[in-house]
């Protein structure tokens, strides 16, 4: 399919020893969901590594294309911490940009591959699993979330009708949805009532009209599921502290299994003055060791969330579960952007000692996932488990979908 002749070798653990060499980036922005950007990493053996990056696709590819790709081809044994490392920009570093975004998509190719070459689940290639399942929670979205902008705001989630619209269901039928999930074996549920008044007040404070309302949503899950129920609130980090102090108390009679981003993941100061009776979680936006390091020396979190496509890669993301067990504290990787990834995290939680729940969006695994991939992981009875396919397991579709592809080639 591709052409072009390598100057340069790939070494990996292969069956017979070869060299394998990396000959084309190629990268495909799929029709149905315009955030979504796959980047394929083809090999002169016919081994193709699936990474995935997810927000703001366009700048991302240009960024692979226009950077990553003269560095990439032209390197000999481009292993995930060599690459890693090299990629790293000197200026950005600090935030989960275009740049870290894309490094975090070539790194899960990179693993990919190697898993494919060894002929082993990314799993045992992390170092073997340490939990044979992970229980999933549903972050209510409907299929359309997060598709046509960039930003985290009300007018990009994306409402419409069908089974799958969960967070309209949300709003409108908390009770019938928390039902619904009990059914299907899913037993937790993250919801977020609240982002509509935090755009109203740009987050300095919240009425108690808006309390009110989005607590009708809590309580009436909490009616119709008790607490067999984990409930997960999110704030998006939409809020100044006295506010967010205001919505985890009114929230503590509810028993969430926690809140997620009160603040901005970056403000570990204030996060040091939270004053919350409830569990935090925190992280998905963090970047790296050294941005969660102060988040977890702030003592405020109870688990990070982390990404492990926006904080660069697994590469970086082990290194960060391995910070945050030193300090005690379990991570719930957070995906709501893309297929590779889920299957990405889900080998990388099984694997960790302090790996708590995974996230999922049934939303997307009944639509567009499905339709995109093969090899998702499996999910039965609210437990996720790691594929024992090579890699993370997750292949493209080849089919008929429309979507716009780039191809850089040695």
């Amino acid at each position: 399919m591709f052409d072009g002749h390598a100057t340069c070798a790939y070494r990996v653990l292969a069956p017979k020893g070869e060299l394998v060499k990396i000959v084309a980036l190629e990268t495909i922005r799929p029709a149905v969901q315009p955030n979504l950007l796959f980047v394929r990493l083809h090999t002169d053996t016919g081994l193709t590594g699936l990474g995935e990056a997810f927000l703001g696709a366009l700048t991302v590819e240009a960024y692979l294309h226009e950077s990553v790709a003269p560095v990439l081809l032209g390197l000999a044994g481009p292993t995930p911490e060599r690459v890693a490392r090299l990629l790293t920009p000197y200026t950005g570093y600090q935030g989960s940009g275009a740049e870290t975004r894309g490094n975090g998509a070539i790194d899960l190719a990179l693993w990919d591959l190697l898993g494919q070459a060894a002929g082993l689940p990314l799993v045992d290639l992390l170092g073997g699993a340490v939990h044979d399942g992970m229980p999933i929670y549903n972050t209510c979205a409907g299929p359309g979330y997060i598709a046509t902008s960039a930003r985290q705001e009300t007018g990009n989630w994306g409402l419409a009708s069908g089974r799958y619209e969960d967070l309209n269901a949300f709003l409108t039928d908390p009770a019938r949805l928390a039902r619904d999930l009990l059914e299907q074996g899913i037993g937790g549920m993250k919801v977020w009532p609240f982002d509509a008044a935090a755009e109203r007040t740009g987050g300095a404070g919240i009425s108690q009209a808006d309390l009110d309302q989005g607590l009708k949503v809590i309580a009436a899950i909490r009616e119709e599921a008790g607490l067999d129920m984990r409930l997960m609130v999110e704030l998006h980090g939409l809020w100044s502290r006295p506010a967010a102090e205001t919505i985890l108390a009114a929230l503590e009679p509810y028993r969430p299994f926690w809140v997620e981003d009160p603040l901005r993941s970056d403000a570990a100061d204030a996060y040091a003055r939270l004053a919350s009776p409830v569990p935090i979680a925190a992280g998905e936006t963090c970047v790296g060791r050294r941005g969660f390091k102060p988040l977890l020396d702030s003592g405020a979190v109870d688990v990070l969330t982390l990404d492990i496509q926006w904080t660069g890669g697994l590469t970086e993301a082990r290194k960060v579960a391995s910070l945050a067990d030193a300090y005690g504290v379990p991570v719930a990787p957070h995906d709501c952007t893309g297929p590779a990834t889920l299957a990405g995290c889900v080998h990388f939680v099984c694997g960790q000692p302090n790996g708590l729940i995974q996230e999922t969006v049934r939303a997307f695994l009944h639509t567009w996932y499905g339709e995109l991939v093969t090899g998702l992981p499996a999910i039965e009875n609210g437990v996720v488990t790691p594929g024992r396919e090579p890699g993370h397991g997750v292949r493209l579709r080849e089919g008929d979908q429309a979507a716009q592809r780039r191809v850089s080639r040695l």
